[in-house]
């Protein structure tokens, strides 16, 4: 499930492409909001097809020892640990991986893109928790569990190969990569071994009506809108030339004084915390405080006026000044 917040920000990339385009076309900035949503997923999968990949990496490299002119013993026997880890095992024989995978084309096929494993395979050797988990004594489902949770968090989540190639997949994937690596995670937790059990990737995400209109509502409202907000902006920021505001803080500020006073069953409280959590990943530290300082002026200057027009669960809190 992505939460509301996730598709607030979805919404604000929508708006600023839609803004920075010499040639705005409203339905198909529209359009494209609704894509990247859903495309969200791909990286899911995409993170899920890792596992398999840094195993058949693991594979070819015990296969090349045993080839050598003159193997060890070790080279020989070599310790199948990792290749055989109970979890990587459950992922690679999930069903609606493969699936997914076909639907979505989304997979790790080509030379290039291997390439990136093997990068990446020669890192994880020298991982803390790839040392650990190597020489560690103990063979049980819980401890491979353990060791696929750390081995993601800190080979495939940190990697700068995996992360440089998501960029340039999609670039809105950068604010989206820390949502799809929890899921992973959880995914991860929930395996079980005893027999019979339905072990599954978690629910894929498909927006429902009222999730698909909020995003709409709130894209088309914050262009509608966003004139006026500018006003308002210009005039509560006392001192400050409008020009001089950080384009993407001008859109946050926007964007939560069209929430505030559009969206009546959504309380203010919420609104106000929703925009200031997102600015502090979006701006810096000061403009985060001077956000929060206009922001509240604004409700100050929405209820004075009579903009603020709450129902039902939108009556929560509404007087904040």
């Amino acid at each position: 499930m992505i939460n509301r917040r996730h598709l607030r920000i979805k919404v604000l990339q929508a708006l600023y492409a839609y803004l920075q385009d010499e040639n705005p076309d409203f339905v198909k900035h529209e359009k494209l909001l609704l894509h990247n949503v859903e495309r969200i997923f791909d990286l899911y999968v995409y993170l899920m097809l890792t596992f398999n990949e840094m195993k058949l990496i693991a594979e070819n490299k015990l296969e090349e020892s045993k080839n050598k002119l003159q193997p060890t013993k070790e080279d020989l026997n070599p310790s199948r640990k990792f290749v055989d880890n109970r979890i990587f095992a459950i992922i690679d024989e999930l069903p609606e991986l493969r699936r997914e995978s076909q639907n979505r084309k989304v997979n790790w096929n080509t030379d290039i893109k291997r390439e990136i494993f093997r990068k990446t395979f020669n890192q994880v050797k020298e991982s803390e928790s790839y040392v650990l988990y190597m020489n560690s004594e103990d063979d049980d489902f819980e401890s491979d569990k353990a060791f696929a949770i750390a081995f993601f968090k800190e080979n495939i989540a940190n990697s700068p190969f995996l992360l440089t190639y998501f960029e340039e997949e999609n670039i809105h994937w950068q604010d989206d990569i820390d949502l799809m690596c929890s899921m992973v995670i959880k995914t991860i937790k929930t395996f079980k071994e005893e027999e019979g059990a339905e072990n599954k990737m978690l629910a894929f995400y498909t927006a429902d009506k009222e999730e698909i209109d909020f995003m709409k509502s709130l894209f088309r409202k914050s262009i509608m809108d966003y004139d006026e907000n500018l006003v308002m902006i210009d005039e509560l920021a006392v001192n400050w030339e409008l020009d001089r505001i950080a384009k993407i803080d001008v859109l946050l500020m926007s964007m939560a004084i069209t929430e505030m006073k559009d969206f009546p069953t959504i309380p203010l409280n919420v609104s106000l915390n929703e925009y200031i959590e997102i600015s502090k990943y979006y701006s810096t530290p000061k403009s985060n405080s001077f956000i929060n300082g206009i922001l509240d002026k604004a409700i100050a200057r929405l209820q004075e006026n009579g903009k603020v027009n709450k129902e039902g669960r939108g009556l929560l809190n509404t007087k904040l000044n």
